[in-house]
């Protein structure tokens, strides 16, 4: 059993706000019968809800873009140290079991996580032979010249192991802000892959998944659904192609 206005702001993609108004307009029908109430609770899986005629589908799963403030750990469960977790600080709407971002960033790292509870969805974006696109934002204690251009885009050595080739390049035209297009996700691999050069990353966000963009009206900590065409998005390039 779910709120009606919940599975709709859900399900359309909207605000709490907007799904209370569509119900307050008369134009929600559960099982043919105007929807009243707002809070009413609906069976999802016997259920037949429809706004504007249009019968709304329920999903199964949910996937949630949130643009992950510092301090904040990626994770679903926190217990162990005390912390706060994405899952932890998203609103209580959005709340439901088995929520987990897939894919990580570093504590003090921010930007777009994909928090989702389909684990199939997670495990095929996160798997070494997909190699979905992820971009970055860095800001940098000194610039990078062509010689760490050259390194990114041909795949530098860190600790033995060779990283796939990534994209590096000026963002605004200033080469102490850089823009960086990866492959993959090792562990604190932007920062150490400056660090190989002697450059400091000050602070780093990530704007992309994909193709996707983080939603420039998402404040740190905020989160809103990921519609279906969206999600799409994850598995397309955007910013890389074979640029090698």
């Amino acid at each position: 059993m779910e709120r009606l206005d919940k599975f709709l702001s859900r399900e359309l993609n909207i605000t709490r706000s907007e799904s209370k108004s569509l119900i307050k307009s008369g134009a929600v029908l559960v099982n043919s019968a105007p929807a009243r109430f707002a809070d009413m609770k609906i069976n999802t899986d016997s259920d037949c809800v429809f706004v504007n005629g249009n019968e709304i589908t329920y999903n199964k799963f949910v996937y949630i873009m949130m643009n992950k403030p510092k301090g904040v750990i990626s994770s679903s469960d926190g217990r162990k140290t005390g912390e706060k977790t994405v899952v932890d600080i998203l609103p209580a709407e959005m709340k439901r079991k088995n929520l987990f971002p897939a894919g990580r960033l570093d504590k003090d790292t921010t930007g777009f996580v994909l928090i989702t509870d389909d684990g199939a969805f997670a495990h095929d974006i996160l798997s070494p032979k997909n190699h979905i696109e992820k971009t970055y934002i860095a800001q940098l204690d000194k610039p990078f010249d062509s010689s760490v251009v050259y390194d990114f885009e041909n795949g530098m050595e860190l600790n033995g192991k060779k990283c796939m080739p990534a994209l590096l390049e000026s963002a605004c035209g200033d080469n102490t802000k850089a823009k960086i297009v990866l492959k993959q996700g090792m562990y604190h691999q932007i920062k150490r892959m400056f660090k190989k050069h002697g450059i400091t990353v000050l602070e780093l966000k990530r704007v992309a998944m994909g193709a996707l963009q983080l939603d420039k009206n998402l404040a740190p900590g905020q989160a809103k659904y990921i519609s279906k065409d969206e999600l799409s998005l994850v598995k397309s390039a955007h910013n890389m192609g074979d640029f090698r």
